[in-house]
């Protein structure tokens, strides 16, 4: 009977469990894909002739309303002087919610439309060319309905996204007005004239990127961040930011003008800002980044 030497068999079970393990650990490691960070993608206007036209054409429509309005802002009035600017600030708020909104349903993509989920196909084009496996596809559940569209072809439902932007639009008026009272705004007094502007500023900033982005955590996670890339929704709310900023240096000056009445010069400020970055962000700094 052959001797069998302990140390070399063991010395050689050894070996065998190592390069057993050290393949099963490299064969997991390839077939499971590295994750990759998922970034928000600019939002690309509409292309067609009609609705570029009603791109530059709310611009000017949003400035005629502003300009419009801004005599009865800064008018005197004998029996309530503080009154005239909420007054003319609600008059205008309607006109410029449905400027909006036409802008958004001729001119934007809706959420969860081909256009508005450019960045989630890019990163499967990117999985796909790096070897990883396909993604699966997913699946109904039983009694889901698939969301269509208005013309009953499948896809995200405009009328459901204008009326939910819209909804959560006039939501996220209070926390804009906390926002101000907290940079500043009075607190006891002028309670309309900082809970109008506030709803301007909303139906101004807030609702295009409600519309394009929809409830996504992701993306509002981009733009509360200012990680966001630059396009017309996102340049028009860092625009009306900035704006209603620089809109609050002329109130404490001693000049004991009308125009320096709050909220007169915050509203300049939003609109200004908003227009400017709206249109900066969709031509000179289209999808760049802070």
């Amino acid at each position: 009977m052959p001797l069998v030497d302990p140390v070399t068999m063991s010395s050689s079970i050894t070996k065998g469990l190592k390069s057993k393990a050290s393949n099963s650990s490299i064969g997991s490691s390839s077939s499971t894909p590295s994750p990759t960070k998922q970034e928000l993608q600019p939002v690309q206007t509409k292309q067609t002739p009609s609705a570029q036209a009603a791109r530059y054409g709310s611009l000017a429509l949003l400035t005629g309303v502003f300009l419009a309005s801004f005599p009865a802002l800064i008018a005197k009035s004998d029996d309530d002087v503080e009154r005239t600017p909420v007054s003319a600030m609600r008059i205008t708020l309607p006109v410029v919610t449905a400027i909006q909104l036409g802008y958004a349903l001729l001119c934007l993509p809706v959420a969860g439309s081909s256009s508005s989920s450019s960045s989630s196909s890019s990163q499967q084009q990117h999985h796909a060319s790096s070897g990883g496996s396909k993604p699966a596809r997913k699946l109904v559940r039983p009694g889901e309905k698939k969301l269509k569209s208005s013309d009953g072809a499948g896809g995200p439902n405009v009328i459901v996204a204008s009326l939910l932007s819209l909804l959560l639009t006039a939501f996220a008026t209070i926390p804009l007005y906390i926002a101000m009272i907290l940079f500043g705004a009075p607190f006891l007094t002028h309670v309309p004239h900082t809970l109008v502007c506030a709803a301007h500023l909303a139906a101004l900033a807030l609702f295009p990127l409600f519309y394009t982005h929809g409830v996504e955590t992701a993306a509002w996670a981009q733009i509360a961040s200012f990680r966001a890339p630059f396009d017309e929704t996102f340049g028009g709310l860092v625009g009306a930011v900035v704006g209603a900023w620089l809109g609050a240096v002329p109130i404490p000056l001693d000049w004991d003008r009308e125009w320096q009445k709050w909220p007169v010069t915050i509203l300049c400020g939003i609109y200004g800002g908003y227009l400017v970055g709206r249109v900066v962000g969709g031509t000179l700094v289209f999808g760049k980044r802070f």
